[in-house]
């Protein structure tokens, strides 16, 4: 009896292990698969650098986001600006290295700190700025202000104020363009902060399970709002969230501009040539408050001059400067920018205010 008892014990203990086994198992390959998809993909896939003639052309336009900003930032202490103003500086390397390596038949879409983007995809700094003073010459005629930034025809599909709520929308233009077969591809930036909600997880699955050419870029400069991403998330590798879809996922230097553009134009590759999608997790660094009236105390002094040490314009500078640009090419595009900013401010307080009889246009009644 005591025997039979024994084997029948032991016999329960192997199957309890068996099982715990099979699930370690199941939980490795399950891990293991897209993160050797993730090495074949890049097995095999040349490096492309930017030109120096390119390079000094992104220079300009991230110069021109920095100085665009900066301008919006004090139009908006003198009340000319209102609502609210998310300010991009300090990430300009991601913006402008990752829409530099899409065609311009491909769709941006993003979330409400957009006015890098914008600029990058081709909208003017006269348009931009005019849409901040709530004017008629506005990219989105005067209605959308700081975080509604639009344009169609440069398919720019905005700029949207509520936390994760795009993600879907960039899946749904991969499953239009996939539909299609015309060849082009999704750009669905967003922060860190929108990881963790429901709309983001709807938008990742379906672009694995319907394999949809969409680039999400997650812009994590480490703060929701005022909230740090170690109280949001139990790991700071955001780009972990692509494993459970799966899809390919890679960790960027969003300072650096060269690496901004190489991981992007990789992905963007990928989504064109074999409608896959990809996750990228740029670490990145915003140098002002979540918006204009955010004093951001919730960060140290020290931890924003270390940010600003690898400023994302003086890195690519220095690499300019290494390659043998003089600086009397630099002063000559940040004499143009400068004008251009002066420029912009200017149309956009003489452009006149939406006529009163067109309020309710484009409003559901």
């Amino acid at each position: 009896m005591a025997i039979s008892g024994h084997l029948k014990r032991a016999k329960e203990k192997n199957r309890r292990n068996a099982y715990v086994l099979a699930c370690h198992l199941g939980l490795f390959f399950n891990i293991l698969r897209p993160e050797l998809i993730r090495f074949l993909l890049y097995v095999g896939e040349t490096s492309v650098s930017l030109s120096l003639e390119k390079s000094l052309e992104l220079y300009e336009q991230m110069y021109l986001m920095r100085r665009f900003e900066e301008s919006a930032a004090q139009s908006y202490t003198e009340r000319k600006i209102g609502g609210f103003l998310h300010l991009y500086i300090g990430q300009e390397a991601v913006a402008t290295g990752v829409i530099a390596a899409t065609e311009e038949k491909d769709y941006v879409v993003t979330s409400y700190r957009d006015h890098a983007h914008y600029l990058a995809k081709g909208g003017t700094a006269r348009e931009g700025m005019a849409e901040l003073f709530g004017k008629e010459g506005g990219c989105s005629g005067g209605r959308g202000g700081s975080m509604h930034f639009f344009d169609a025809e440069k398919r720019f599909m905005g700029g949207w104020g509520i936390v994760g709520a795009h993600v879907p929308l960039a899946a749904g233009i991969g499953f239009a363009a996939k539909y299609k077969n015309d060849g082009t591809v999704a750009v669905c930036f967003l922060g860190e902060g929108a990881v963790s909600i429901g709309p983001f997880h709807e938008g990742m699955c379906l672009a694995a399970l319907w394999k949809l050419p969409v680039v999400f870029v997650v812009e994590n400069n480490r703060y929701a709002m005022g909230t740090p991403i170690h109280r949001t998330m139990s790991t700071e590798d955001v780009s972990t969230r692509a494993l459970a879809y799966p899809m390919a996922r890679a960790t960027v230097d969003g300072c650096d501009l060269d690496e901004s553009y190489e991981q992007a134009r990789i992905a963007v590759k990928r989504a064109r040539e074999q409608s896959l999608p990809t996750l990228l997790e740029y670490k990145t660094y915003r140098y002002r408050g979540h918006s204009m009236a955010d004093p951001a105390k919730y960060r140290t002094k020290d931890e924003l001059e270390e940010w600003k040490r690898r400023d994302p314009l003086n890195l690519l500078k220095t690499k300019l400067t290494a390659k043998g640009v003089e600086e009397s090419v630099f002063k000559q595009i940040e004499d143009k920018v400068e004008a251009e900013v002066v420029d912009c401010k200017e149309f956009a307080e003489q452009s006149p205010e939406p006529a009163a009889e067109t309020l309710a246009d484009f409003v559901y009644i």
